[in-house]
C-alpha cells in the first residue's frame, strides 16, 4: 500500500528509530510529514523516497536497522539472500560495452529483455532515464544503482536487478565528479521490494573496499561468485 497512512510509532518502527529522533526529523521539516490534532502524520511511499534520497549519507548499521524494520512491517525474512536471487542468468555484463550514461541505461535493459522480463525496452529506457534526470543515482566511489522513479507492476514481468561493470569509469553524476564503474539496475514490482533491496545493496556496497574488489572481476562468473559471498557477509554480521 504506497500511500498508506503511518503515525510516529509505525514510522519508528518501520524505520527502526528512536522515536524522539523521528518527531525532532519532523519537527525540523528534515523528513515528509503533516500534523494533525498536534501529532506528525506520514505517507509510507513518502518515507520510502526520504530513505532512497539519504541512503548515500546513511552508516551500514543505520541500513540495517532500516532493513530489518521494512522485513518486519512486510514480512520479509531478513537473514535471506536477496539480491543475488533477483539478478536473472546472464544478466551480469563484465565488461558492459558502455561509454555514456545513456549507454550504460540500455546495456543493462538489454540484459533484462535477453532474460524476458520486460515487456517494453524504450518504456523502461525512458523511465530510468527521467528518473536520473532528477537526480544522478550515482554514489562515491565508483557505483550507480540507477531504476525507475516508480515501481513497475504492469510494464516488467518479476522484479530483477541487472549489473554491469566498465572497462572503465565513466561520467554518470557522482556529487564529488568522480567517474562509475558499477552499476546495478533496480526493477522492482512494488515499493516494499525496492526499498529492501536498495538497503541491502547499500550494506553489501557500504565500505569503499568492498566496491573496490568487485571492480576487481575479470568475468562474469567472478562476479557472480564475489556478489554472493558479499551478500553472505552482510547476512553474516
Amino acid at each position: 500500500m504506497p500511500r498508506e497512512r503511518m503515525n510516529e510509532q509505525q514510522v519508528s518502527a518501520y524505520l527502526h528509530m528512536d522515536l524522539r529522533e523521528l518527531v525532532k526529523l519532523a519537527s525540523r521539516g528534515q523528513i515528509p510529514c503533516h500534523k494533525v490534532r498536534g501529532k506528525f502524520e506520514f505517507t509510507k511511499s513518502d518515507i520510502d523516497h526520504w530513505v532512497e534520497a539519504q541512503m548515500h549519507t546513511l552508516d551500514r548499521d543505520r541500513l540495517a536497522k532500516i532493513e530489518k524494520g521494512v522485513s518486519a512491517h512486510h514480512g520479509f525474512d531478513a537473514d535471506a539472500s536477496l539480491v543475488t536471487p533477483l539478478i536473472p542468468p546472464n544478466g551480469l555484463a563484465v565488461p558492459l560495452k558502455a561509454k555514456t550514461r545513456d549507454a550504460v541505461i540500455r546495456g543493462l535493459v538489454d540484459l533484462a529483455c535477453r532474460a524476458e522480463l520486460v515487456y517494453d525496452r524504450d518504456l523502461l529506457v525512458r523511465e530510468i532515464r527521467d528518473r536520473e534526470e532528477l537526480c544522478s543515482t550515482a554514489l562515491a566511489p565508483g557505483v550507480a544503482l540507477p531504476h525507475p522513479r516508480h515501481p513497475l507492476p504492469y510494464d516488467i514481468s518479476a522484479s530483477f536487478i541487472t549489473v554491469g561493470l566498465t572497462t572503465s569509469g565513466i561520467p554518470y553524476g557522482s556529487a564529488d565528479g568522480s567517474l562509475t564503474r558499477l552499476f546495478f539496475l533496480i526493477c522492482c514490482k512494488d515499493d516494499r521490494t525496492h526499498l529492501h533491496v536498495l538497503a541491502r545493496l547499500g550494506q553489501m556496497l557500504h565500505k569503499p573496499a568492498a566496491i573496490e574488489e568487485l571492480c576487481s572481476a575479470r568475468g562474469t562468473e567472478e562476479l557472480a561468485r564475489m556478489l554472493r559471498n558479499r551478500e553472505e557477509a552482510t547476512l553474516d554480521t
